[in-house]
C-alpha cells in the first residue's frame, strides 16, 4: 500500500468509532477502547479529537453526509423517486449489518434538545424531511408537507424495526405503504 492509499489516523479513529458507536451506543464506548481498537497513540487521538463529544460530532456529520449521498443515489434517475427510495430503505433495513438509525440512537442517548449531538441528529432528520417534501412536490401531492411527514414516519418506523428485529424486520410492505400514501396524496 502506498502512502497515498494509507488510511489517516483520523479516518481510522472515525471508522472504529462509527462501528462501535453504531453497534453499542455512544456512552457504552470509552476513549481508551477507541484508542486501543483504532491502533493510534493517545496523543494522536486527542490531537484529532480533543474530547469524546468532538469525535461523536464528527461521526454524526459523516453519517449525515453518507445518508444524504445514499438518498441521492437511491433516487437518481428513477422514474418514480419515492418508490425507488422506499425500495432502497426496504433493502437496507433488512441487511444484517443494519442496526437502525444512528440519529435515533443519538436522540435516545442525548435527549436534551439543546445538546450539540442531539442538534446534529435533529438537523439531519430535518434535511431528510425537507428532501421528502421536495419529492412530494415532484409527485404532485396536493399537500406536499403532509405527504412528506407521512413518508418520514414510514422511514423512521423501518429504521426502528430494523434495530428491534434485525434482518427479520417487518418492512416487506414498506414500498407498498409509500405507494398507497402517494396515490392518496394526489387525489
Amino acid at each position: 500500500m502506498s502512502r497515498k492509499d494509507a488510511v489517516s489516523p483520523r479516518e481510522k479513529i472515525l471508522a472504529v468509532a462509527g462501528a462501535l458507536f453504531f453497534g453499542e451506543g455512544f456512552r457504552a464506548v470509552g476513549v481508551d477502547r477507541l484508542i486501543a481498537e483504532s491502533g493510534v497513540a493517545k496523543a494522536t487521538f486527542y490531537k484529532h479529537f480533543p474530547a469524546k463529544d468532538d469525535l461523536i460530532a464528527a461521526w454524526l456529520n459523516r453519517a449525515d453526509n453518507y445518508m444524504a449521498a445514499w438518498m441521492d443515489k437511491a433516487v437518481a434517475e428513477a422514474a418514480d423517486p419515492i418508490q425507488a427510495l422506499f425500495e432502497a430503505v426496504m433493502g437496507l433495513a433488512r441487511q444484517p449489518e443494519c442496526l437502525g438509525c444512528t440519529f435515533q440512537g443519538t436522540a435516545l442517548e442525548f435527549p436534551a434538545l439543546d445538546h450539540p449531538n442531539h442538534a446534529i441528529a435533529l438537523a439531519s432528520k430535518k434535511r431528510v424531511l425537507a428532501r421528502l417534501e421536495d419529492l412530494a412536490v415532484e409527485a404532485d401531492a396536493a399537500e406536499p408537507r403532509a405527504l412528506a411527514e407521512q413518508l418520514y414516519l414510514l422511514i423512521e418506523g423501518a429504521w426502528a424495526s430494523s434495530r428491534m428485529f434485525g434482518k427479520q424486520a417487518p418492512v416487506l410492505h414498506l414500498a407498498e405503504a409509500a405507494r398507497i400514501l402517494v396515490r392518496a396524496a394526489r387525489q
